[in-house]
This record gives C-alpha cells, sequence and structure tokens, in this order.
C-alpha cells in the first residue's frame, strides 16, 4: 500500500498527548495510572487508522485500549477519531512495534490483536512477520501469564504460517475460523481492510493463540 505523506501529522497529534502519548517509555508499568483505573489493557499492533480500536473502546468501555502505529500519516486519522468521540479508554503510541519491551513492563498487558498486517511473504522477509518467532517472545513478556493474541488476516498464507508459528512456540490455538463472517463468533468489530475485503466476498481467517502458564 502506497502511503500517502501527511507532514502536519506529528504536529497535529503532539497538540493532543492525552490521545498519543509522546513519551511511552515513561508509562513502562503505569498505564493502569495513564488510563486512570485498573482495567484490562488490549493493545492492537500497527492499528492502521484506528477504526478497530475505535469500535472496541466503544464497545468495551470497561477496557483500556493501546493502538501502536509507527507511520504518523496513518495514525493521524485515528487520532483524529478518538478526538471526535472524546473516548478516555483509547490511547496510540507512534513507534515501531519493535519497541514493546520499552513501552510496557512484564506482565502488563491483559491481550494483543493483529489484524491485516503485513504478510511479507516473500521467505527472506519471515523475520519481519508478526507472527515470527521473535515477536511471539516480546508478546509473552508484556502479557500476563496465560493470556492470549488474536490475529485476524486476509492472507491464507500468512494464516497458515502463523498457526504453524503459533504451534512451534508452543501455544494453545483456540476459536479457528477459516471464514470469519460465516462463523457463529459474536461481537466482532471490524477494521478498514476488513469491510472492504468482505465487500469482496473474500475470506477472513482468525484465530486466538493462548501462552501458557
Amino acid at each position: 500500500m502506497r502511503l500517502r505523506h501527511k507532514p502536519w501529522a506529528k504536529q497535529e497529534m503532539d497538540k493532543v498527548p492525552h490521545i498519543v502519548i509522546p513519551n511511552p517509555t515513561e508509562c513502562k508499568g503505569n498505564w493502569h495510572e495513564v488510563f486512570g483505573n485498573e482495567n484490562p489493557i488490549y493493545v492492537e499492533v500497527g492499528t492502521g487508522k484506528g477504526q478497530f480500536l475505535t469500535g472496541m473502546g466503544k464497545v468495551h468501555p470497561d477496557i483500556n485500549f493501546i493502538g501502536i502505529e509507527k507511520y504518523d500519516s496513518v495514525l493521524v486519522t485515528a487520532m483524529e477519531r478518538i478526538k471526535e468521540t472524546g473516548q478516555p479508554n483509547v490511547k496510540f503510541i507512534n513507534k515501531d512495534v519493535e519497541g514493546l519491551e520499552d513501552f510496557f513492563a512484564e506482565n502488563e498487558i491483559d491481550r494483543v490483536f493483529i489484524n491485516f498486517t503485513d504478510p511479507w511473504p516473500k521467505n527472506k522477509h519471515e523475520k519481519r512477520r508478526l507472527t515470527y518467532e521473535r515477536f511471539l517472545k516480546l508478546y509473552e513478556r508484556i502479557l500476563k501469564p496465560g493470556k492470549e493474541v488474536h490475529l485476524k488476516t486476509d492472507n491464507q498464507g500468512l494464516f497458515e504460517y502463523s498457526l504453524h508459528s503459533f504451534s512451534k512456540y508452543g501455544m494453545i490455538l483456540e476459536n479457528i475460523s477459516l471464514d470469519l463472517h460465516k462463523s457463529q463468533l459474536e461481537g466482532n468489530v471490524m477494521t478498514e481492510y476488513e469491510e472492504k475485503f468482505s465487500r469482496k466476498n473474500m475470506r477472513i481467517f482468525r484465530c486466538e493463540a493462548v501462552f501458557r502458564d
């Protein structure tokens, strides 16, 4: 996908430090204080334009959500959505996912979402996939024991790879769907890509991978 550069994006996000956290490393271990409550904290890696987290925040006001997105020209749209709705339970971090351990303490997070991430189909790019072993290690460290990763994708190759990667890592697979929108899953909140693909009658693959206690 070709990104449209928005040179003003960073400046606009700097105006709302209560939405786009300017120094996430300073919040490590103290995110409950940032939100002002003790509610569970869910993280979406590669949050894009924020439709998923905006929707989740509305459906689950008793859960705190943090979206991580490195492209400010994309994240600014997510920021504008939350600025408009005024949802206090959704925050964003304008950084690379690889810095997860810099932003979150061990056992601080309750769930990780990976939605429609770049599949990096070439074998030489395997290590960039967000379900590669080194990323699973990051998720495991910041998640509480026994918590899970939720994956949604339109890419069958990435989905099959991820199932293998999760299993190889020793995770327990649950609620596997090979066609999400024809399944019985309740409460599904769609991303921008998911809406686009569903209109084209494309299959959406989904699963939950649980780390062992």
